[in-house]
C-alpha cells in the first residue's frame, strides 16, 4: 500500500449549469412563471464535483474521467485545472450537461442534455489506480465505472474503497470498505420497503451482504447516517446541526469526506462522522453553487495547506469586523495546559483557529516515535473543544504560511516566551497583526506524560 499516494476518484463528470434570477409573472401563453434571468454558471458536477470537494485536503487527488472535444468538457477542464489531477478516458459524444432554472434561489425546472459515453480506458487510467492510497467511485450511472470495473475490483482488495452508487449504474465491486447510497437510492436498489429508520437499517445490511461490501452507509439528510454491516446493529451517525441551504452536491460531499478519512487511516465508523459533519457544513455554505468552491486556484493544489472551513470562518469574521485568534502546535496528548490555553485564546476574540502540525511535522520537530497520537485523532478531539472553532493542518516546522492566508488579528502561543523570540510574531506584523503569549499551567506538558506512561507501564523490578 502506498501511504503517500493520491486519492483517486473515478466516475462520470457532468457540467453543471445554473440559471438564475426573479419570476415576479406568468407567461401570457401558459400559465408558468416568466424568469428575469440575472446570472448564469457553470461548474463541474458528479464525480468533478466529489474530486475538487476532496482536493480540500492535503492529500493530492487524480481524477480518472471520460471527457470529450465538446465545449461542456473543455468547462470542466478549466475549472478543475490547479486542483486535481486528470487522467482522461475518450469520450464518445457529448458531456451530459444538467441546467437548473432557478427563480428566487428556488429551482424551477431542470433540463438535461448530453449522451456521451466513455471508450476504452489507457495505461494511464490503470497506472494511477496502481498507485492509489484510497479510491473513490463515484458512480452516474454513465459508464466510467463499468469501463474500469477489472481493474477497481482488483485494487478493492489493497486499498480503502468508497462506492458511491447509482440505480441506473452497476453494482459496487465486491470488497469496497464503504457504500454510501442516499435513501432513495437505497430504496431504488433494494426490493425491502419502509420509510422507519429500521427499514433504512435492514435495506442497508441487506445491500451490504449482496454486494460483499465492508459496510453501506445509508445518508438521510438532516436525520445524519446509517452506518450497517449485516449481522451487526446499525449505528446512526446523527447530524451536529442542522443545515438550511441548498443541498446539491450534499452527497458528493460525504462520499468525498469518506474517502479521505479511510485514506488517512479512519475506521468506518471514524470516517462516516466526519462525512456527515462536512455535509451538513457544505450544505450550511450554499451546496455546490457556492462561489468560494469555484474560486480560481491562485497556486497548485499542494501548496494550498489551509481547509476551507477555517479559511472561510477567518473571512465571515473579518467580513463583520471581528477579531481573528489563531494557536498552534503539535498537541499530541491533549492534556490540561492546552485546554486552559485554548479556554484562554478563545476569549480574546470571536473565532479561534488552532493550527496543528501534521505527523511528519512533528516526527522532524520531536523525533522518531512521535507523534503518540495521527492527526485525525488530533484534529478530532480538538474539534471537540468548545473553545475551537476550526481546525487547519500544516506540513512546515511552523505555520507562517497557513497564517498567511488565515491573517489573524491575534497569533498566542503559551509558556515563557518572549513575543520577538515567536517566529510568527515578524509574519503578523505584514497586516498588523499581534503576537501574545499566555501564562501556561506548569508540570504539564506531553513529554512529561508519556515518561509517566513509561514509567507505569513498565514491570516493577525483581524482589530481592
Amino acid at each position: 500500500m502506498n501511504e503517500d499516494g493520491p486519492l483517486v476518484v473515478v466516475g462520470d463528470v457532468l457540467l453543471d449549469q445554473d440559471v438564475e434570477g426573479h419570476a415576479s409573472r406568468l407567461a401570457p401563453d401558459a400559465p408558468v412563471p416568466v424568469v428575469d434571468v440575472a446570472q448564469e454558471r457553470a461548474r463541474p458536477g458528479g464525480a468533478g464535483l466529489a474530486a475538487a470537494l476532496a482536493a480540500r485536503h492535503r492529500r493530492p487527488v487524480v481524477l480518472i474521467t471520460a471527457l470529450g472535444r465538446d465545449a461542456a468538457s473543455e468547462t470542466v477542464r478549466r475549472a478543475l485545472r490547479g486542483r486535481v489531477s486528470l487522467v482522461e478516458i475518450p469520450l464518445e459524444g457529448t458531456l451530459p450537461v444538467k441546467t437548473r432554472v432557478l427563480a428566487g434561489g428556488r429551482p424551477l425546472v431542470r433540463v438535461d442534455r448530453g449522451d456521451g459515453t466513455p471508450g476504452k480506458p489507457g495505461t494511464r487510467a490503470l497506472d494511477a489506480l496502481a498507485a492509489a492510497r484510497a479510491v473513490l467511485v463515484a458512480d452516474y450511472g454513465r459508464g466510467t465505472a463499468d469501463a474500469l470495473r477489472p481493474a477497481l475490483a482488483a485494487v478493492a482488495a489493497r486499498v480503502p474503497l468508497v462506492w458511491d452508487p447509482h440505480p441506473r449504474g452497476g453494482p459496487p465491486v465486491a470488497g469496497a470498505r464503504l457504500v454510501t447510497p442516499n435513501a432513495a437510492e437505497a430504496a431504488a436498489l433494494s426490493a425491502l420497503v419502509g420509510g422507519s429508520l429500521g427499514a433504512h437499517a435492514d435495506r442497508g445490511a441487506d445491500l451490504a451482504e449482496r454486494w460483499a461490501a465492508g459496510s453501506v452507509v445509508v445518508t438521510l439528510g438532516e436525520r445524519g447516517a446509517l452506518l450497517t454491516r449485516p449481522g451487526a446493529a446499525p449505528v446512526l451517525v446523527p447530524a451536529p446541526f442542522a443545515a438550511g441551504g441548498d443541498p446539491c452536491g450534499a452527497g458528493d460531499c460525504f462520499a468525498a469526506a469518506s474517502a479521505v478519512a479511510l485514506a488517512e487511516g479512519a475506521l468506518p465508523e471514524e470516517a462516516v462522522t466526519r462525512a456527515v459533519a462536512e455535509a451538513a457544513a457544505f450544505v450550511r455554505a450554499g451546496g455546490a453553487g457556492n462561489r468560494e468552491l469555484w474560486e480560481p486556484a491562485t497556486v497548485p493544489r499542494d501548496e494550498r495547506p489551509l481547509p476551507s472551513d477555517a479559511l472561510h470562518l477567518a473571512r465571515e469574521i473579518h467580513a463583520r469586523g471581528g477579531t481573528v485568534v489563531a494557536t498552534g502546535g503539535c498537541f499530541d496528548l491533549l492534556h490540561a495546559g492546552h485546554v486552559g490555553l485554548l479556554e484562554n485564546a478563545g476569549r480574546i476574540g470571536d473565532c479561534l483557529i488552532v493550527c496543528v502540525n501534521s505527523d511528519a511535522s512533528v516526527t522532524r520537530l520531536k523525533g522518531p516515535g512521535r507523534p503518540l497520537t495521527p492527526l485525525a485523532d488530533r484534529v478530532r478531539v480538538l474539534s471537540a473543544l468548545d473553545s475551537v472553532d476550526a481546525v487547519a493542518v500544516f506540513d512546515e516546522e511552523t505555520p507562517v504560511r497557513l497564517l498567511e492566508s488565515l491573517r489573524p488579528d491575534v497569533w498566542v502561543k503559551g509558556g515563557d516566551y518572549a513575543v520577538e523570540e515567536l517566529p510568527e510574531a515578524e509574519v503578523l506584523r505584514k497586516w498588523g497583526g499581534q503576537a501574545v503569549v499566555l501564562p501556561y499551567l506548569d508540570g504539564r506538558s506531553t513529554t512529561s506524560l508519556a515518561h509517566r506512561a513509561a514509567k507505569a507501564a513498565a514491570p516493577p523490578p525483581p524482589a530481592r
